[in-house]
């Protein structure tokens, strides 16, 4: 399993919820609503409904370990540097 693109369509800089993401495994299946939460560390949650009752049930989720590891990495290491890209750009903005 080969994660082909990550994309973010939402970043919040308040709260716990910090992006929304979009990934691609192998060039032909893409998984949206990806969450990257922050509470004392930043962890991923992947897209999920919310049923009458109020209980949460994931719509996609990895099988195994290694799946999840691999998403994990995946999200969060990109997650990491399009934060950074993002301060940077808010700060060439204040400064111009």
């Amino acid at each position: 399993m080969t994660i082909s693109d990550i994309k973010f369509r939402k970043s919040l800089e308040s709260g716990n919820l910090k992006a929304i993401a979009s990934l691609t495994i192998d060039g032909c299946i893409a998984i949206h609503e990806i969450k990257v939460i922050e509470t004392d560390h930043l962890f991923v949650a992947m897209p999920s409904r919310k049923y009458e009752s109020g209980a949460y049930h994931d719509i996609v989720h990895p099988i195994n370990e290694s799946a999840r590891n691999l998403i994990e990495s995946a999200v969060l290491s990109a997650y990491r540097i399009y934060a950074e890209s993002q301060a940077l750009i808010a700060e060439i903005n204040i400064n111009s």
